[in-house]
Parts: structure tokens; sequence; C-alpha cells
């Protein structure tokens, strides 16, 4: 069990990572080919993806075992800006923390040679690193990267609702059920038994499309406190199922009410998205999921919050009932005037 432990001060500095992490999901990814959880999910995946690899996974297989520790320097904070920021971090990672992070994989481990001059300390080889995983992540996650980050929006807006709600207190308790919030450590499901003090630093969340069953955390305790986690999954969810990753779960008879496209539209604002969001969602061009929104909000289904040039749509009471197939509301007019039990 991981056991995270808060202060005050670590409570006010709790964040949600704004974007997806190339490099992290690149990561897990590749724990992800190699094992056969969510079949439902990851397996159609697994297959294109092993026809487009080539020699990466015999690469990247020492330095990233099927479970337990990987390098830290892998996962540098520059991936939450794109592949190739992280990828320039990660060259220029330094000799001693080459050495280090490579000297916490098992001893019992065999390393290729070029793998062992970096665990010496020699940076050479960072260069060959980094075209592997440029490689795989063209062949693994690049295809999917719309849908990865459709998704992980997806659950940022929930927590960000469950922040706005509650503060960080809600936040840490909305966390998936590997992880429990009992104030002041958030507790959660880990392969050891480890304490992480934050000691004032805050904690930045970070949701991950391929993370499984249990959240991941950096081993050098001295870094900026990372926690990646798994966003929610079905077999919609899927990577490759592109063509409709929102709008699978709505009722048959709402799309036939309003349209597919503006039903998946609905059920894509969920918890708040801004625009963009929705158009990546759902797959329409910028344009259409702003007509899209504009017809939901006139229908009284979404509201839409301003601030400056950005907008947050999120539902109103009637569109989540509507989206529901009106379960818990006795009528929709009742429903819009606020007089439904």
């Amino acid at each position: 069990m991981l056991r995270v432990h808060f202060t005050g001060l670590d409570l006010a500095r709790v964040r949600i990572a704004a974007r997806p992490d190339a490099l992290w999901e690149t990561i897990l990814s590749f724990h992800r080919l190699r094992d056969r959880q969510g079949a439902l999910v990851f397996d159609e995946w697994r297959s294109e993806t092993r026809t487009r690899l080539n020699s990466e996974a015999r690469l990247l297989g020492p330095l990233v075992p099927s479970r337990g520790y990987f390098p830290d320097f892998l996962t540098p904070p520059e991936g939450a800006q794109g592949l190739e920021a992280a990828l320039e971090a990660l060259r220029a990672t330094p000799e001693d923390r080459l050495r280090v992070d490579m000297s916490r994989l098992p001893a019992s481990r065999s390393l290729p040679s070029w793998a062992r001059t970096l665990a010496e300390g020699d940076s050479a080889p960072l260069g060959r690193l980094t075209g592997a995983l440029r490689n795989y992540y063209r062949a693994a996650v690049g295809p999917y990267w719309p849908h990865i980050q459709a998704r992980i929006e997806a659950d940022r807006a929930a927590r960000g609702r469950a922040l706005l709600d509650g503060g960080a207190d809600r936040l840490l308790a909305s966390l998936p059920p590997m992880m429990r919030w009992r104030p002041p450590v958030l507790e959660a499901d880990y392969p050891v038994d480890r304490d992480l003090h934050l000691d004032g630093r805050g904690l930045l969340l970070l949701p991950s499309f391929f993370c499984r069953r249990t959240p991941v955390a950096l081993h050098d305790a001295q870094l900026t406190p990372l926690l990646v986690y798994p966003v929610e999954h079905s077999p919609a969810a899927a990577p490759t199922a592109l063509a409709r990753p929102f709008g699978a779960t709505a009722p048959r008879s709402l799309g036939k009410l309003v349209g597919n496209t503006r039903s998946a539209v609905l059920q894509a604002v969920g918890g708040g998205c801004t625009t963009s969001e929705l158009s990546r969602r759902v797959g329409v061009s910028l344009a259409s999921a702003s007509q899209h929104a504009s017809v939901l909000r006139d229908a009284g289904l979404v509201v839409t919050l301003r601030n400056g040039t950005a907008v947050l749509h999120t539902l109103t009471p009637l569109g989540a009932a509507l989206l529901r197939g009106g379960a818990g509301v006795r009528t929709l007019s009742e429903a819009a005037s606020g007089t439904g039990r």
C-alpha cells in the first residue's frame, strides 16, 4: 500500500495535470502491450500496435520491465509539453542521475551493453533510447492520441467539478476506488509498502489512459510529488473505438430524438468541457461542436459559462435527465421548472 501524507499546505497545492503526458502514456502503454489486463479495452489496440513495431520492444524491454520499477528519468516533467520536448529533456539527463536511477533496477536483471553504459553514467546511448521511444510512440500512442486526450480531459473535468463543489477534500475523495482518502492520508493500492510525505510541496494528479489497476508514483521522493492514476474504462472507451468513443451508452431513443451526433455531444459534455475538448471527444470540427452546443443550450439541455475567450459547457438537470433516459425525473417539464421530486 502507498500512503501519501498531506499537510494543510499540501491540500492547498493539490492540482490536476492540464493535459496528458506523452512519455508517461508511452511507458505505461508498453506495460499494457505485454500484459493481458483490460482485454476488452486493449486487445484490438495490442494487435494493431504489434503490426507497426520493429525492434522498439526489444530495445525498451531492459529498462521497462513488465512490472515493478523503471527509471524515473524516463518520464521527465516536460512530457506534459509533448513528445519532442520530453525527449529533449531526456537526452539532457545528467550523468549522475543516470547512474542513480539505473542502479535501482534489480541486480539480477541482465542488461545489454548499451544499457550498462547508461548505468555507468555514459549519456551516449541516450540518442538510441530516445529514437526507440519516438518510434514506439508513433506506433503505439500517436495514432490514438486524440482519443486518449479526450478520455483524460473527461476525467479532468470530473475531478475539476469535484474540486469546485467541495475543495481538495472532495477532489481526493472522488479518485478511483483503488485510492481512498482518509484525511490527512491518501491510501492507494500499490505493489510495495511505501509512505510518501509531501512536506508542503503539494501533489500533481495525472490521469492516464494506459495506467491500470494501481496508481504509479516516482521512486525518488525528492522529485516533485506526482501520482499517476487510471481513468475509467469501458469497452466503448477502447483506443480503437474512435468512431463513437462517446455516446455509446446513451439511450438509443435519444439518438432517434436528437440525432446520433447531437446525442454524442450531449454525453461528451458530461462533467463539463470546453468547445475544443468537445470537438476532440466527439470527433467533429470546432465550428460543428460550437453549433451543436448552441442548439443544446437553446433547448435548455446545456449551460455555457464564459471566462474571457474560454467557455465551459455543462449539463443542466434537464440535460442530465434526458441522458439518463428520464430516470429519477417525473417529467421533463417538471425538471425544467424545478418542480419534480
